[in-house]
């Protein structure tokens, strides 16, 4: 089942739609989504639906980078079987265009490309700072083989 065209809805390579939004803007409208990946410094609120917390606090990295990238491959494998999933942090910018561009990359687009190719596609101001840039280029290349996901 995919999402519908709308605010913060990217089409990957392939066709999978994956809502990036901002937490603060109260919930999204449209339809629930069946999994959720919340990139916050402190526990989400809890959800009617599955969510992973990846503990991020705002501007930065990820404080488990191995949780991260499990937390990627978890929500674009669960693209792959047409379940819609939102990508959300605070502002919706950062953390979660960051997040975007790794899934993005999952789905094939280049690593030097991940940045501007979700910067056109979700919010041109996405991945802020540095750091971040720098975490999506280096995202391939320093993956190692997720952990079995049941």
């Amino acid at each position: 089942m995919s999402w519908e065209a709308g605010p913060g809805i990217v089409v990957l390579p392939g066709g999978s739609r994956v809502r990036g939004r901002a937490l603060r803007d109260g919930p999204a409208a449209g339809p629930a989504p069946h999994f959720a990946l919340y990139l916050l410094g402190r526990r989400p609120p809890a959800t009617p639906w599955p969510a992973v917390w990846v503990r991020w606090p705002d501007f930065w990295l990820p404080l488990d980078r191995r949780a991260a990238t499990d937390a990627f491959t978890l929500a674009y494998q669960r693209l792959l079987a047409g379940e819609r999933v939102e990508v959300a942090c605070g502002g919706g910018r950062g953390r979660t265009g960051t997040a975007l561009a790794c899934i993005a990359q999952l789905a094939g687009v280049p690593a030097a490309q991940a940045v501007s190719w979700v910067r056109e596609r979700y919010d041109r101001k996405a991945v802020e700072t540095p750091w971040q840039r720098r975490y999506v280029r280096r995202f391939t290349t320093q993956r190692r083989p997720p952990k079995t996901v049941v």
